[in-house]
């Protein structure tokens, strides 16, 4: 896929944005929560060797017990740019998505959606290339502006650019902790985002999809080192 292909400079990787973005489908509801599967992806760096291991952690979504799992391991092709660092994950994103057997059904991604300077974070831009339904759950705010939601679970608040356009909601999913920040990425509303968001996170901050994506990944990579993946020969 083109949009797989590492670019060659930032110039580009904003153009490929730019023309990904007008893609993404914002008028559907998404998969009901507490239904079907629910996928969460993370990605670990060990940046000295410019080695990424990615991990894709499928639930059933009304238990949150694991379904299947599936790690990649690949070598950083594009740099550290905020804001373009869906090109540094997203390949081995999809390398790991793909050997699933499993229908992913939700994934869920530790980052952004359309909370994104330019509309178009890692769970936007990984949705329009799979044709999967995308949510992004970060552990800040970015750029953006919110009003703090309530101290009990469940409250939430919008996640506003500076022209006052609603990106996503800062969600507090377990009561007295700090929010998460909830966006859509693609064929998803943001209710049923943080619907989701929610129920994934039922004894945590973070939703299970992601610290059950965060554990494999970080281990995927340290596998990965210990048999000499990324050392020079």
């Amino acid at each position: 896929m083109k949009s797989l292909r590492s670019p060659a400079d930032e110039a580009e990787a904003r153009a490929v944005q730019d023309e990904l973005r007008g893609r993404v489908v914002l008028d559907e509801p998404g998969p009901p929560p507490g239904a079907g599967l629910v996928t969460g992806v993370d990605v670990a760096y060990d940046d000295e060797r410019d080695v990424v291991a990615a991990a894709a952690v499928v639930l059933d979504a009304a238990t949150l017990a694991v379904v299947e799992e599936a790690t990649a391991v690949g070598r950083v092709a594009f740099p550290y740019v905020p804001g373009l660092l869906a090109f540094r994950e997203l390949p081995t994103v999809v390398a790991a998505l793909e050997s699933l057997s499993a229908d992913p059904g939700l994934v869920v991604c530790d980052g952004y959606g359309l909370a994104h300077p330019r509309r178009f974070g890692l769970a936007s831009h990984l949705g329009v290339v799979t044709g999967l339904a995308t949510i992004g759950v970060a552990k800040n705010p970015f750029t953006f502006t919110y009003e703090q939601p309530g101290p009990r679970r469940g409250a939430q608040s919008p996640l506003l650019a500076e022209d006052g356009e609603e990106v996503g909601r800062a969600l507090r999913t377990q009561d007295g902790v700090k929010p998460v920040f909830v966006s859509v990425g693609h064929r998803v509303s943001l209710d049923n985002a943080c619907a989701h968001t929610l129920r994934l996170a039922s004894a945590f901050r973070l939703p299970e999809s992601t610290r059950a994506a965060d554990t494999l990944c970080r281990r995927a990579l340290g596998e990965a080192l210990g048999a000499g993946f990324g050392t020079s020969t």
